[in-house]
């Protein structure tokens, strides 16, 4: 399979799921705005989300992945089989007790997590209720984890690239047509979570037995694919989640802020996540199983090679993002979220923390780029040292901010400790001999750069005056801001195509 291919389809999936997130947040944002209900929420779902990027998206996949495309390459189908039966029971009864106790301990969990909460019972209890309906979610959500772990190995990428959709359509469904028939409509998203979760496992049941890999209840105990699976997992989960760790400790802080910090910090989050998960969770879903084969068959010229390829198309395509993200944060603010109950000042409140997070979008994505470099080889002490110094760093700069930028501080803390992470990630690369830098590196920052000049002076010409952006109508700032899209992506890739950039440069086999 052409990688080159793999990751368009990857991220054309991705797309049409971030597409429909921005729906979901419009509708979110024009019925719920920025306020009690939508902070409640948004807390509330912050913690089974967080769980699953840590344990299931997060250290689960990266320990799953590497020993599973061990045992395809050099075991029998039969061992693979038993490996993953092994996996998914153990990983049930794991989710069940954990999911038990979220939901019994809601309380205490949003005392930890939003402790500025607590002054006001209303906004306490509606947060504690919310809790109990989304947490169920880290159920549903880890096992599609391990689901597209198994689909990913077999290079069936697009399934669990097209399955987030079904979230949304969720999310959307049941704040349009479910949110007036409850005493209070904000209990229809926490719902749209549970349905959600629900039909995201449903639907990779089918392509699983297709490929013979539907996990049947089997559980042992002494499994040794199973014990160096959870070796690896327990230091993983600081390695990969470093970014999520801090995202909750924000919201700590968020909470003694202005009412709506929450929300502004979520909705510039949302942002920022449209191209880190295009780009970033893209690339690393596609590098690492073509890193694990590389690593198993001892291929250790072709694994330096591969993360050079994933590096180059990193900055090709993820350092126009962030500038984009930064000099068209009005235009894309108000398109999407002004409407209805978000107000002109949440705007403005939103643009500063996506601002901030711009900053630090390149060192976000490179993260997921780099740490398929340790984790493919069954290296999880390096990047768990590093994850220790990041989030250490992010917290010094979060009580270094708070009090000069107040929300936008705790975004640009995330930023600019991703960017640590991502260069101590690179550096342990290149000094575990791993990573060797192929020739041309020098001609291709040069040309990156410029391209990149060229984009920024036809963001800032065409990007047009901040307040006609808040006067507009819905359509006529949709089809500005389509015109800006296309002005910048046409100047940028063209700017490239001069310089000598060619797509079949970036072509490459994936792993056999």
């Amino acid at each position: 399979m052409n990688l080159l291919k793999a990751l368009a389809t990857v991220s054309g999936m991705t797309l049409v799921s971030r597409i429909l997130g921005f729906v979901r947040d419009f509708v979110i944002a024009r019925i719920f705005g920025a306020g009690v209900m939508t902070d409640a929420f948004f807390v509330a779902f912050k913690l089974p989300n967080l769980l699953r990027r840590l344990f299931a998206e997060g250290a689960f996949s990266q320990a799953f992945v590497p020993i599973l495309g061990e045992y395809k390459n050099n075991r029998e189908p039969a061992d693979t089989k038993r490996l993953v039966d092994h996996v998914a029971s153990l990983l049930m009864l794991v989710l069940l007790a954990v999911t038990l106790l979220g939901m019994i301990g809601a309380p205490v969990l949003v005392y930890i997590s939003a402790p500025g909460f607590v002054s006001d019972p209303q906004k306490f209890a509606l947060t504690v209720a919310l809790t109990r309906i989304t947490f169920p979610y880290i159920l549903f959500m880890s096992l599609v984890a391990l689901a597209g772990g198994i689909l990913n190995t077999w290079s069936r990428f697009a399934v669990p690239a097209f399955t987030p959709v079904l979230l949304n359509l969720a999310f959307i469904g049941m704040a349009l047509f479910a949110a007036p028939r409850f005493a209070q409509p904000v209990m229809a998203l926490g719902w749209a979570v549970f349905v959600g979760g629900i039909l995201q496992l449903a639907f990779q049941i089918p392509h699983l037995r297709r490929i013979g890999m539907l996990p049947r209840f089997s559980l042992s105990w002494e499994d040794p694919g199973v014990r160096r699976i959870l070796k690896l997992m327990g230091p993983a989960v600081l390695g990969v989640s470093v970014a999520q760790i801090s995202l909750l400790i924000n919201t700590v802080f968020a909470s003694f802020l202005d009412t709506g910090s929450v929300s502004w910090l979520y909705y510039a989050d949302r942002l920022m996540e449209f191209p880190s998960g295009m780009l970033g969770a893209a690339l690393g879903t596609i590098l690492l199983p073509s890193l694990s084969r590389y690593h198993a068959g001892e291929r250790l010229e072709e694994y330096s090679k591969l993360l050079d390829w994933g590096l180059r198309l990193t900055l090709l395509l993820a350092a126009p993002a962030a500038v984009a993200l930064a000099l068209t944060a009005i235009p894309l603010i108000a398109t999407l979220f002004h409407h209805g109950a978000f107000t002109e000042n949440d705007v403005y409140m939103t643009r500063q923390a996506l601002v901030a997070y711009s900053v630090g979008l390149l060192g976000l994505i490179l993260v997921k780029v780099l740490a398929p470099g340790f984790y493919a080889r069954q290296n999880v002490r390096t990047p768990v040292k590093i994850a220790l110094v990041t989030l250490f760093a992010t917290q010094v700069l979060n009580l270094l901010l708070i009090g000069w930028l107040r929300h936008a501080g705790l975004a640009l803390s995330i930023g600019l400790g991703a960017c640590l992470n991502a260069a101590l990630l690179f550096r342990g690369l290149r000094r575990q001999g791993v990573y060797t830098p192929q020739p041309g590196w020098g001609k291709f920052l040069a040309k990156l750069l410029f391209a990149l000049a060229c984009l920024s002076a036809a963001l800032l010409l065409a990007g047009g005056n901040t307040a006609d952006w808040m006067a507009w109508s819905l359509v006529e700032r949709v089809m500005r801001l389509s015109a800006l899209v296309a002005i910048g992506g046409t100047v940028y890739f063209a700017t490239l195509w001069i310089t000598g950039f060619r797509l079949n440069d970036f072509k490459r086999r994936a792993a056999e």
